[in-house]
């Protein structure tokens, strides 16, 4: 993680906790850093004007200013159980640390004894692991497709075929579809072969970010590139 998105991360994990606070020790563990260089980092962000203070004595640490966090929330604790449950595989899936943080602030945000309830609930539900994850989700080469897609950039690609020929290809993302069998397929304009393709993620040895922006190409312009798949959006509402 570089420095720009170690302090996004730090002001995100506070906002998670606030008002309680975390100590330099605490984040320099989250982090991998020393508890020197989260208190240089911590400066940075205060004389940037983000509101993080200081609490001292035996529990102190540091905490984000309430107007930055979010409102108790009404989740029961079986409901946020049940965001967890959901939450529990996304580790081979699109925006999987996103997920994570998400959860992390649904529970700061409730009420402290319903965050209670709702972490003694979760220690009753236990999960068994799977020795052959059910996704095949490529972590380094989805991370970089996400940001491509939260740009609105075009990708520059190392893609081999199902024969093993290599091509470097720039193609203009449109979609992450996960596949019945557990793979994840990025389906994209290929400005190469100027026409939809689909790349499935364990065959991209590289991806790198362009400064050229994507064109606004309808996400209907996609579809005909998976006619085999039955694809459904997330439902946020």
């Amino acid at each position: 993680m570089n420095r720009t998105d170690r302090l996004y991360a730090i002001v995100e994990d506070l906002r998670a906790i606030s008002p309680r606070c975390r100590s330099a020790r605490q984040l320099a563990l989250r982090f991998e850093v020393s508890s020197r260089t989260i208190e240089r980092d911590i400066s940075a962000l205060q004389q940037a004007g983000v509101p993080i203070y200081a609490e001292v004595g035996r529990r102190g640490g540091y905490a984000l200013d309430k107007s930055m966090s979010l409102p108790p929330l009404n989740f029961t604790p079986a409901e946020a159980v049940a965001v967890a449950i959901a939450l529990s595989r996304t580790e081979q899936q699109p925006f999987a640390d996103e997920a994570r943080s998400a959860l992390r602030k649904l529970v700061a945000a409730m009420p402290g004894p319903e965050g209670e309830r709702a972490r003694q609930l979760a220690a009753r539900v236990q999960i068994l692991a799977d020795d052959k994850p059910e996704s095949r989700y490529t972590g380094s080469i989805g991370r970089v497709i996400e940001e491509a897609l939260l740009k609105g950039v075009v990708l520059r690609i190392h893609y081999s075929d199902a024969q093993g020929v290599l091509t470097t290809r720039e193609v203009e993302p449109g979609a992450f579809v996960g596949g019945r069998s557990g793979w994840w397929y990025l389906v994209a304009w290929c400005r190469m072969r100027d026409a939809v393709r689909v790349f499935r993620l364990d065959r991209i040895a590289e991806a790198v970010l362009t400064e050229d922006p994507v064109p606004g190409r309808p996400l209907e312009a996609f579809d005909a590139g998976v006619p085999d798949m039955i694809a459904r959006t997330p439902v946020l509402d």
